[in-house]
Formats: structure tokens, C-alpha cells, sequence
């Protein structure tokens, strides 16, 4: 006859989480793997009922009760820590020499194998734990491969609609952009001011210094732009030497005028290009959105133009509010020619009567 040790050892191969029970319902061997569990545990003279919690069937009390369901799927969990859940089914012995459980995890093997490192060694060969581990680990790396897709496209999705709504050259927004923001403007009823800005002589840099120069002449405005307003506004190049500004919780006309000065005070100022200087100003034309007034965008676009044509006639270098009666007809186009000589004569005229702003008094006016 089979002693326990033979017993135990064939065991360990077949059933690396085996417990076997002497007549009295204690430990006298237990498996590899059930060892590693309780590395620390002297299971040797353990009463079984010690050391596992029976939560079904609840009639176990004895080792009589444990004979009596040979056979049943035991549900149990150890009474320490972790209390990791276990199954198992109980043979008993010949000739009244004990019982072998064999115990398995169930569907507590994934916290199994992560609290007490298991690995493929730990189960039998022919156990479909190790299958089950596998498609779990194959699912795993899957879902991780195709979160990180998912991520990449939603990267590759905002960049695209940033690249849609940015003006390539000067990385302000574009007239899309312009659009969707000022629709959302108006739809949430808020207050908001318009400013269109033309930039003024412009024509003539390129004319004479070439497309290079107006390209980082433009590239100047932008920035100048950026520092004379707040991170709430919006800054849109709409075409060559056309932007628009919309101006967020602002309708105070003082505090816009004082933008409006110091942005064409700042764009004034001769830009260094290949040795020479670029000499530019703008002319500004605004309209006001309380929330109090319906507006579509078209109109506010329209009435800001007519303000804007209005400066220009006023003779550049202006900044002029819309007001109803205004005539946006007539505008002389031929004056885009103007020379930068005579714009310097139109600039001095207009710095002696004193039409310009610190940049301490346009922080504190927002």
C-alpha cells in the first residue's frame, strides 16, 4: 500500500495544490504550490478547519462532516490574510486513513497569481488555469495596444483640428476658427467687442522688399498683436493683411479705444528686415456685442468693416467705433498705394496730438 509520502509526492506532480488529512481531520501534507502560499506556515498536525474558513456547505463542523460530503465542491477561503478564495473536492482515503483534497482557485486566480507571484510552474500541466492566463495576458495587451491607438488618433485628431483652425504663417487663428468662435460668442449671450484690423502700407513692402518681407512683417504683427490683448481674446489673420479680434467681456469704449492705440502705436514701429526697415501702421474699425443686443455674425462683421473703411478715409492710422448712418460705400481702394513717406507725415501728425498709451495704463484698463 501507497504511504503519504508516496502518495505525496505523486501528488505534488499531478495536484501541486493537494491537502491530505489523517483520520483526525489534520494536515499531514500539502502541495507545492499551497506551500507557496504560506511559505512561513507550519501546516504538519494543522486541524484542516484551523486554517480554512468552509463557507459552503455551512453544515462542515468536523472531519466526519468533511467524509460525509466526499465528492461535493467545497467552497472555502483561508481564515488569515489574504483571504484568498479557494475551491476543492475531498476523497477519502482507504481503509480510513484520512481524505486528499484537491484545491484550485476558480475565478480568484488572477488575484492569485498577482498576490503571490505564481507563475505557469505553480498548476498543473494539464490545467486550464494556464490557457485561461494566457488569453487573459493576450487580452490584456490588446486592450493596452488599443488604448494606445486610441490615444495616438485622439492626438492625431486635435492636431489636425488645430492645423484646421491655424493660419499656417503667423500660427494665429484662421477665418474657420474666427467663425466657430464668434457663432459661440453669440449663441451664449455674452458680451464681446469686434475689432477689424487692416494693416496699413502693407502693400507697399511687398511691392518694393519683396513677399519675404511681408511675410515676417506679418509674422511681427502677430505677435505684437498677442501682446497687446489677453489670452481670453481671439486673434484671427482672416486674409493677407486682414485680422479680426473679438475682444471677450469687453464693451467699454474707452478701455477698446486704449487697445486699439496702443496696437497701432506698437505696429508703428519700424520692423528690421534684411538691413532695411519696414514701416507699417493700421487702421481699426470696431463694434460692440452687449449681450443685451441679437446680432448675427455676418452683421457684426459688416458693421466692424464699415468702422474700419471709415478710418481708413479718416486718413489711416485711425481707430473709429460703428455708428448707424454709416456709409461703407464710396471707399477709395486706390489708396492702398499711399506711400510710406506720406505715412510717416500722417504718423507724426497724429503722435504730436497724442494718441498713444502705456503699457502700465493698458494692464490696468484689461
Amino acid at each position: 500500500m501507497m504511504s503519504f509520502d508516496q502518495l505525496g509526492d505523486l501528488a505534488g506532480k499531478m495536484a501541486p495544490m493537494f491537502v491530505m488529512l489523517n483520520a483526525d481531520g489534520q494536515i499531514e501534507r500539502v502541495g507545492p504550490t499551497l506551500q507557496k502560499l504560506r511559505p512561513d506556515q507550519d501546516w504538519t498536525g494543522q486541524p484542516f478547519l484551523d486554517v480554512f474558513d468552509l463557507r459552503r456547505p455551512r453544515s462542515i463542523r468536523n472531519m466526519a462532516d468533511l467524509l460525509g460530503n466526499a465528492g461535493v465542491k467545497l467552497h472555502m477561503q483561508f481564515r488569515d490574510e489574504p483571504q484568498t478564495g479557494l475551491k476543492g473536492v475531498l476523497a477519502p482515503l482507504p481503509n480510513g486513513r484520512g481524505a486528499f483534497v484537491n484545491l484550485s482557485f476558480g475565478i480568484s486566480v488572477l488575484d492569485a497569481v498577482r498576490d503571490y507571484d505564481l507563475t505557469s510552474a505553480d498548476f498543473s500541466g494539464t490545467d486550464l488555469t494556464i490557457e485561461m492566463l494566457y488569453l487573459v495576458e493576450a487580452k490584456s495587451a490588446a486592450m493596452e495596444a488599443s488604448r494606445q491607438l486610441n490615444l495616438r488618433l485622439q492626438g492625431a485628431k486635435i492636431a489636425a483640428e488645430e492645423q484646421a483652425f491655424t493660419d499656417t504663417l503667423t500660427g494665429l487663428k484662421n477665418r474657420r476658427a474666427m467663425d466657430h468662435i464668434l457663432g459661440r460668442m453669440i449663441s451664449t449671450g455674452r458680451d464681446f467687442s469686434l475689432m477689424q484690423v487692416d494693416l496699413d502700407f502693407f502693400k507697399a513692402v511687398n511691392d518694393t522688399m519683396g513677399h519675404a518681407a511681408g511675410d515676417a512683417v506679418l509674422q511681427k504683427v502677430a505677435s505684437i498683436m498677442v501682446d497687446c490683448t489677453r489670452n481670453v481674446d481671439t486673434i484671427a489673420r482672416v486674409g493677407g493683411d486682414e485680422f479680426v479680434l473679438i475682444i471677450d467681456g469687453l464693451v467699454d469704449r474707452a478701455q477698446l479705444d486704449n487697445i486699439a492705440s496702443r496696437l497701432i502705436t506698437r505696429l508703428e514701429e519700424p520692423i528690421p528686415f534684411g538691413g532695411q526697415m519696414c514701416q507699417i501702421s493700421a487702421s481699426i474699425g470696431t463694434v460692440l456685442s452687449p449681450a443685451s443686443v441679437s446680432i448675427d455674425a455676418a452683421q457684426l462683421l459688416n458693421e466692424a468693416d464699415v468702422a474700419l473703411y471709415a478710418a481708413k478715409r479718416a486718413g489711416r492710422a485711425c481707430h473709429y467705433f460703428y455708428e448707424p448712418g454709416m456709409d461703407s460705400e464710396d471707399i477709395d481702394e486706390a489708396a492702398e498705394d499711399v506711400s510710406p513717406d506720406t505715412f510717416s507725415s500722417q504718423a507724426d501728425t497724429r503722435r504730436s496730438s497724442g494718441n498713444t498709451i502705456s503699457d502700465a495704463e493698458q494692464r490696468s484698463n484689461g
